[in-house]
């Protein structure tokens, strides 16, 4: 032994278990574990039965702490320096691991700002952590039993598969780094689409055979004329009111707008509207201001025209 190494007739220097342990700042229990494991074998034995290590054995020994220090595990370390598994691979699943850890951390800290921020009550809390710590597969889950339920029987290739699907995308996670409002919104939107009368009302809908982009197309002209009108107090049956909807819905007789209006009557739905509000927060829009009353003062004046006065009457008085 010399200066803290045995010279062997092969002129390798080998080093003890604890001349190793010091030469790479371990304590002497971790680098036996290591290599009683079979991670670090000993490079030959003493006469004693001792183990030694060589020059070699000290760079794998360096290796493996720092595979250790960026949190990989014994097993996967064990595998790379066997040949089983490469580096690469495995670095590539701890990143995936730690992507996954950090948008915990990110997500944790949202909900305990939306706490802060309202001033939530401990019941609260326990239910946003209760959402918000379900597994992304559980998630899922129970979005899509919520889906299946509502879905159930509709056309597959028709609006309600292109619903099904979009709200699949939409509900199931949240942003990778989500605002305040994207979490009240993701807990708001959990809430809404397990509701069963938001399920039953957008079965309707789609059962009805309701155009869904009907709504969508009338709403600029309604918006801004409907609008005005109830800005201005003008009534649905007036003949100012009658005007107006003369011009968003075009000329056409009483019986077919009544029917126009009962089919609005399904899409203008506050529940429904709230839906696409919080799906568009969820992708970083921010909502808009509410359709509802300007469609429901042109339902009432499509309706009007099939209507008795007495009738009439009880519509605008409504609005």
């Amino acid at each position: 032994m010399s200066g803290g190494r045995t010279e062997t007739g092969a002129g390798r220097e080998l080093r003890s278990i604890g001349q190793l342990a010091r030469r790479v700042g371990l304590p002497v229990g971790t680098v036996r574990f290591w290599s009683d494991t079979g991670i670090l074998p000993p490079t030959q034995r003493s006469s004693g039965g001792f183990r030694l290590y060589d020059d070699a054995a000290v760079l794998r020994c360096e290796l493996v702490l720092t595979l250790r220090e960026l949190g990989l595990g014994l097993e996967s370390i064990q595998e790379i320096l066997a040949g089983q598994t490469t580096l690469a691979r495995v670095a590539e699943v701890h990143v995936a691991a730690l992507d996954a850890e950090m948008r915990t951390l990110r997500l944790r800290r949202a909900v305990l700002s939306t706490v802060a921020r309202r001033g939530s009550t401990p019941e609260e809390a326990l239910h946003l952590r209760k959402l918000v710590h379900l597994s992304v597969v559980e998630r899922q889950r129970i979005l899509e039993d919520s889906v299946d339920r509502t879905f159930a029987g509709t056309e597959s290739d028709g609006d309600g598969s292109t619903v099904r699907d979009w709200m699949r995308e939409i509900c199931g996670t949240l942003p990778s780094e989500p605002t305040v409002e994207q979490v009240d919104a993701w807990v708001e939107l959990a809430d809404l689409v397990t509701d069963p009368e938001f399920e039953q009302r957008l079965r309707q809908m789609l059962t009805d055979d309701t155009d869904a982009d009907l709504g969508y197309d009338l709403r600029p002209a309604v918006m801004q004329r409907a609008g005005h009108a109830l800005a201005e107090g003008i009534t649905p049956g007036s003949a100012q009111g009658r005007e107006i909807v003369d011009r968003i819905v075009g000329p056409a007789p009483p019986s077919v707008r009544h029917a126009l209006g009962l089919r609005l009557e399904l899409l203008a739905d506050e529940s429904l509207e709230r839906f696409w509000a919080l799906a568009g927060v969820l992708q970083g829009h921010r909502p808009g201001p509410s359709a509802i009353p300007a469609f429901q003062w042109l339902i009432a004046g499509l309706h009007t025209e099939t209507a008795s006065p007495r009738t009439r009457h009880i519509f605008a008085a409504d609005i």
